[in-house]
């Protein structure tokens, strides 16, 4: 299984079990995410981990020769089906980060109510070099319009302690303090009844479902969407070559 799911009582553990990959979101681990996040009627937190060196390093794409644009606009809508359960889900939602957090894993990150970061933890989200309109607005709703313009429009990898100030994470904590933050925040989720919760929380957020949805429509729908991809990882690759050089 690429994901590792834990229930205790009301409380659920999602891990990402593909550390060889940096936890990359491949169809099968976006599917198991899309169906555990189905069945939570008696679900009251959630939190989301990442096995090995790195949260999430963004899409799996190592597929991606073999990938029309057809294909690849049906995996970024289920991503963003899985990342709008996540940001509506009915109960708290905290994300534990460390290493790369990228694309995706990011807007996984951006997606949960609490978000804490190791410090060895750097986040980037270089979708808009391809032209894709994913999580821009949770993203915007979390940190301000002008903060994720900075963070978007030159792709900046920023560390830890920027990411906090920026309020892209809620806290900085070493990966040993995370067990006794996260039993905190368990006691936390039940102290207003069910009914309370919920209602509160779909009151205190932003439904954008169906405009971000249309973005993904009319960003990743348009014509060369592999080219783009590819393009960008070309770039990514001939920029790491000089970095080598230097």
């Amino acid at each position: 299984m690429p994901i590792k799911v834990e229930k205790s009582g009301p409380h659920l553990t999602i891990t990402l079990v593909s550390p060889d990959t940096s936890n990359a979101l491949n169809v099968d681990m976006v599917e198991a995410l899309i169906s555990t996040l189905s069945n939570v009627d008696d679900v009251r937190s959630c939190v989301f981990l990442g096995e090995g060196q790195n949260f999430c390093a963004g899409f799996d794409l190592s597929d991606i020769d073999v990938l029309s644009d057809g294909d690849l606009l049906h995996r970024f809508l289920r991503i963003e089906t899985m990342l709008q359960m996540i940001y509506h889900a009915p109960f708290p939602t905290l994300a534990f980060c460390q290493g790369h957090v990228i694309g995706a894993g990011a807007d996984l990150m951006a997606a949960c109510w609490k978000r804490v970061a190791d410090p060895s933890a750097t986040f980037k989200m270089p979708g808009w070099n391809f032209e894709l309109a994913l999580g821009t607005r949770r993203l915007a709703n979390l940190i301000g319009s002008e903060q994720a313009r900075d963070l978007l429009i030159d792709t900046r990898r920023i560390a830890a302690e920027e990411a906090l100030s920026i309020g892209l994470v809620s806290r900085v904590a070493a990966q040993s303090s995370w067990a006794e933050i996260i039993e905190s925040q368990i006691r936390r989720s039940v102290i207003l009844p069910r009914f309370s919760s919920s209602t509160m929380f779909g009151l205190t957020r932003p439904d954008t479902r169906a405009q971000d949805i249309a973005s993904i429509v009319a960003t990743a729908g348009r014509p060369g969407l592999n080219d783009r991809i590819k393009a960008y990882g070309t770039s990514v690759a001939a920029a790491r070559q000089q970095r080598k050089g230097v």
